[in-house]
């Protein structure tokens, strides 16, 4: 009888062993294929994954926006399927969209094969390479100080046949597909490929025809951007600034003046402002100034490279300030616009 007896408690227990054993896997399978995370908002999120991230790092970052259900079973079927270890103790980099319910499955083969999405980069209304450099580094991985650093680097630069002056020429305004930790010089040769894309015969036909390299072109677009936000003006105002680099005569652009002292600000112009010692002093020093002093957008490198014929010399913006400009052929006719644009000016009490 107390054999029996005995024989039963085995078979109990074992039953009980068996029942936990299954129990555990079946909650382990349910982890592995079923789920573990649970958004806390029932929608997916970017996990951005840096340098030397961990997985406890991961964990820690996958916490914020996600239920964990254990991490005990992550770790496990990270060890089985070969995904961090000793050897191997850091996650890959990336930008990565982590479902709204995941397992471990499916998040493990996901950040083991850097299956990550994409960004859209965008910058535009930049008009220095510190400005390019921030904006930038603030939608990739790179550290901005890297990026500036390569665009004042001209030995760097030459192999795109820039310096640091004309460096921001590679790169033209748009919103471009980029993986979020893209390297320094991977982010260059991307740029540079879509810069020679643009650059293509046609355009670089234009630009000959007008005695023109890109750069320059480029460096005539941006004036010509500063000097207005109206299309239509665009192409006058490129001819205009042509004729004179035609004749000799000096760009005397205000823009390059707001450049050269980097006072983007000022609305107005001063004698003193005009003595300012700087290459970009297109009043002081003839011909073009050593680079852009913006980026300009794509559109208006086609209108400069598409000026409207004209005999204009002398431009100046109209007093209802709505961002029209009159345009002269002669200084008689010039000077009689800029007196009234200076009557304006001092009426409405813009001094600076």
């Amino acid at each position: 009888m107390k054999k029996k007896k005995k024989i039963y408690v085995i078979e109990i227990i074992a039953s009980l062993v068996v029942a936990l054993l299954l129990a555990l896997a079946g909650n382990q399978t349910y982890r592995l294929i079923g789920s573990n995370f649970v958004s806390r908002d029932g929608a997916s999120h970017y996990i951005y994954v840096y340098p030397q991230t961990t997985l406890d790092s991961l964990l820690i970052s996958l916490q914020k926006d996600y239920v964990i259900g254990s991490e005990r079973s992550l770790k496990l079927h990270s060890k089985l399927m070969k995904w961090t270890s000793a050897e191997r103790p850091f996650v890959r980099t990336g930008r990565y969209l982590v479902p709204a319910e995941t397992a471990d499955l499916q998040l493990i083969r996901m950040f083991r094969s850097g299956d990550q999405k994409p960004i859209q980069l965008t910058f535009n209304n930049i008009r220095t390479r510190e400005q390019l450099a921030a904006r930038l580094g603030a939608q990739l991985m790179i550290d901005s100080a890297s990026i500036i650093s390569k665009l004042e680097d001209d030995a760097y630069l030459q192999q795109f046949g820039l310096r640091k002056e004309t460096a921001v020429c590679l790169f033209l305004p748009d919103t471009y597909e980029m993986w979020w930790d893209i390297s320094a010089d991977q982010l260059f040769h991307r740029m540079a490929t879509i810069h020679d894309s643009f650059w293509n015969a046609d355009r670089l036909s234009k630009a000959e025809a007008l005695q023109l390299t890109p750069e320059e072109v480029t460096t005539i677009a941006s004036i010509v951007e500063e000097e207005t936000n109206r299309d239509e003006d665009k192409p006058i105002i490129a001819g205009l600034y042509m004729n004179r680099l035609r004749i000799g005569m000096p760009m005397q652009s205000c823009p390059t003046i707001k450049f050269a002292l980097q006072d983007f600000s000022l609305r107005r112009i001063t004698y003193e402002h005009l003595k300012t010692e700087s290459a970009y002093n297109t009043y002081i020093h003839p011909g073009l100034p050593p680079g852009p002093i913006r980026i300009p957008q794509k559109k208006t490198i086609d209108f400069t490279l598409n000026p409207t014929p004209s005999n204009f010399l002398y431009m100046c913006a109209s007093t209802k300030f709505d961002g029209t400009h009159h345009f002269s052929s002669s200084y008689a006719s010039h000077a009689a616009y800029a007196a009234a644009y200076q009557r304006e000016l001092n009426r409405r009490k813009i001094y600076h």
